[in-house]
């Protein structure tokens, strides 16, 4: 059977007037990227992945993929470690080094004694089985997630969606906005909190560097 999900498309540029407002990621967008942020320090080579698990518009944990502590990154040796196996797909868990971000982002909030029932994950990659079953376990209601895992085994693919549903769990694809990537890369690609100009597309942003109630 083939899975079955809620895909976001983007929506094209508005025109007209309301262009001009100012941007803002609606929620969903907002925790995928903070979710993407989080796979920066991915140490895989193959998928780097980002996890956020929120509750509330809470961010509850983080996680991204990566070796168990204490143990060489792939990164490190600058070799992925199943591939260096020469492990074929069908085997490549019972090898591979990484603990994924999902099951990072879980690991965290049991450290801390955070319950996650009833949040929402957000991952850049559509979970696999084993990730599936932990957040069935940890009662997570809703995945979003920005990229369908894609392996040589589409079989396989789509039985991991289907487990997703099976537990009961909502399921979305999201693809972010193009307004909303551009937003993001503006405040990346340059220091964030230098006073902004009066205008930007005619839009106050804040007040005159002459206001007296000017605050810094």
């Amino acid at each position: 059977m083939t899975a079955k999900h809620t895909r976001v498309p983007a929506p094209s540029p508005r025109s007209g007037p309301a262009s001009r407002e100012l941007h803002r990621p609606d929620w969903d967008e907002y925790f995928l990227l903070l979710a993407k942020l989080a796979a920066t320090r991915s140490t895989c080579l193959s998928r780097p992945t980002g996890a956020v698990i929120v509750r509330d518009r809470q961010v509850l944990a983080t996680g991204y993929n990566g070796s168990m502590p204490g143990v060489a990154h792939c990164s490190d040796d600058g070799r992925c470690f199943r591939r260096r196996m020469r492990v074929a797909e069908d085997g490549k868990y019972d090898v591979c080094r990484a603990i994924h971000a999902e099951a990072n982002a879980i690991a965290q909030a049991a450290r801390s004694g955070v319950a996650i029932a009833g949040a929402t994950v957000y991952t850049t990659l559509s979970p696999c089985f084993i990730c599936t079953k932990l957040m069935a376990s940890a009662r997570v209601v809703r995945v979003v997630f920005e990229h369908e895992y894609e392996s040589p085994d589409r079989e396989r693919d789509e039985a991991w969606l289907e487990a997703i549903k099976e537990a009961g769990i909502e399921l979305v694809q999201l693809q972010l906005r193009p307004q909303t990537v551009a937003r993001a890369r503006q405040f990346v690609q340059a220091v964030t909190s230098v006073r902004c100009p009066l205008t930007v597309g005619g839009l106050p942003l804040g007040p005159a560097p002459s206001d007296p109630e000017e605050n810094s």
